[in-house]
């Protein structure tokens, strides 16, 4: 599953109901959108009732796209022209001229719930002879006479907390499992993406084991968890995420978070990126401390109220103090234990600081942690500008390789980024959190500003290795 949802090339659709016997047909996403709209609204409506509509269509497909929702249940298609459950779609018909340049305007936006990533499953009727809970597109229609925006409209039928995402990324569209079955010593992303929604299922079926470190490694706690998730739902229990194991996690990932309903809980970025440590306090001594010290510490220079601390990964007393400074900041129960409310205070403060930081490389310049963990299949701008600080820094220590500055964390940026906290003594597991990020800026930085000095100067250290 992508962090964030992009528009396929072209999606399959079922001409039929999905148990009927029917033929597929897979075309450009953008003629899917034309042909819906066309399908089930009139070309003459006013524009602003034609672009809500096409945003609740495009919504709605994206969703099934999104959540898998029929490849999860073993089917070969992304959506079907089932009216009932699904949106018309005609083979072959006319599209309309005006319509057709609304779909090229519109086909890369899609609505979602403020916090959540996951398009809306944009429900909606014709409003007259069938009704429901979701947008009426008879009903639309007034409210574009009467002067609504678009947008207005959306929120009318959808609540005052959506958004438009505008632009999204197109890619080619591909099934999701893994070509290798997940088992015992993967590492990659999708054991990741394991990690995250068995632990989610876990909630609804507390007989599975939680997964303690998200951190796409394979161990044993993670065979643990598939095997049991196996053992409920009838599937061979051998601990081993292959196609039918890992669309069946779907599956049910996907029922319990109602993924594929109008009040979805939602799939937040932070629930993607970010994964709470679990309970910290005094005397706890780990990498999930460090971490809490790295935030707290950088928002100490935003809040007065909240101090600095060394960030040493040691839970002591000047770390507690610090966390009851903090949670008097934002207004919680001053306990000094860092509990999941208090966790999610302290990251959703820190990564509203760091957004309004523009994520280019200036030679030079260095940005702050941005929040989310980077990893194998990582593809960002923040990979990029990991990539030019490495590439720098390996300029000064040839036991660091070089990479392309490609914004895609591969296996040649793991190694740079493995050999990078070998070298400066570093947790070593090839990915980046908040730690060996900072690192990262902290040595560049010193290098940057080392070779700049002037005659006679001293940098620090001795830069070389």
């Amino acid at each position: 599953m992508p962090t964030t949802p992009f528009i396929p090339e072209t999606v399959t659709v079922h001409l039929g109901r999905p148990e009927q016997n029917a033929r597929n047909v897979t075309l450009p996403f953008l003629d899917y959108v034309a042909n819906v709209a066309s399908s089930e609204i009139y070309p003459t409506w006013p524009e602003n009732a034609i672009r809500a509509n096409m945003y609740a269509q495009i919504s709605f497909v994206l969703n099934r796209i999104y959540t898998e929702y029929y490849r999860s249940r073993g089917y070969d298609f992304d959506i079907t022209n089932s009216t009932s459950i699904d949106q018309s779609f005609v083979e072959g018909r006319d599209i309309f001229e005006n319509i057709k340049e609304l779909a090229g305007q519109l086909f890369n936006d899609y609505i979602v719930r403020q916090g959540n990533v996951e398009p809306l499953l944009a429900a909606y009727c014709d409003g007259r002879e069938v009704t429901c809970e979701g947008l009426s597109q008879w009903g639309s229609v007034e409210l574009a006479e009467q002067g609504l925006t678009p947008y207005e409209i959306l929120t009318y039928y959808y609540g005052d907390d959506i958004n438009l995402v505008q632009n999204a990324p197109t890619a080619g569209t591909t099934e999701s499992a893994p070509v290798v079955p997940l088992r015992l010593g993967s590492v990659n992303d999708d054991v990741r993406v394991i990690q995250l929604r068995l632990n989610r299922i876990s909630a609804n079926y507390p007989s599975i084991p939680k997964i303690l470190l998200v951190d796409g490694i394979f161990g044993t706690d993670t065979e643990a968890a598939v095997r049991r998730f196996q053992e409920i739902f009838g599937l061979a229990a051998d601990g081993v995420v292959g196609k039918s194991t890992w669309y069946y996690i779907r599956r049910i990932y996907n029922a319990v978070k109602r993924l594929n309903e109008l009040d979805s809980e939602g799939v937040t970025i932070e629930e993607i990126t970010q994964q709470y440590p679990g309970v910290l306090r005094e005397g706890d001594a780990s990498l999930g401390v460090a971490n809490l010290q790295y935030y707290l510490n950088y928002l100490s220079g935003f809040y007065n109220t909240i101090p600095p601390v060394a960030i040493d990964g040691v839970f002591g007393a000047t770390t507690r103090a610090a966390v009851i400074d903090a949670q008097n900041t934002f207004g919680l129960v001053a306990d000094g234990i860092v509990g999941e409310q208090t966790w999610d205070a302290i990251y959703d403060a820190y990564l509203g600081i760091v957004s309004t930081i523009p994520r280019e490389y200036i030679e030079g310049n260095v940005v702050p942690f941005p929040g989310v963990v980077l990893r194998l299949g990582s593809d960002s701008e923040d990979v990029r500008l990991l990539q030019q600080y490495l590439n720098y820094i390996a300029m000064s220590f040839t036991s660091i390789p070089t990479v392309d500055v490609t914004g895609y964390f591969g296996p040649r940026t793991r190694e740079a980024v493995i050999a990078f906290q070998e070298q400066f003594q570093l947790p070593v597991n090839g990915t980046v959190g908040a730690i060996t990020w900072n690192a990262i800026i902290d040595i560049y930085g010193d290098l940057y500003n080392g070779a700049r000095l002037g005659e006679g100067q001293y940098p620090g250290f001795e830069i070389g290795g």
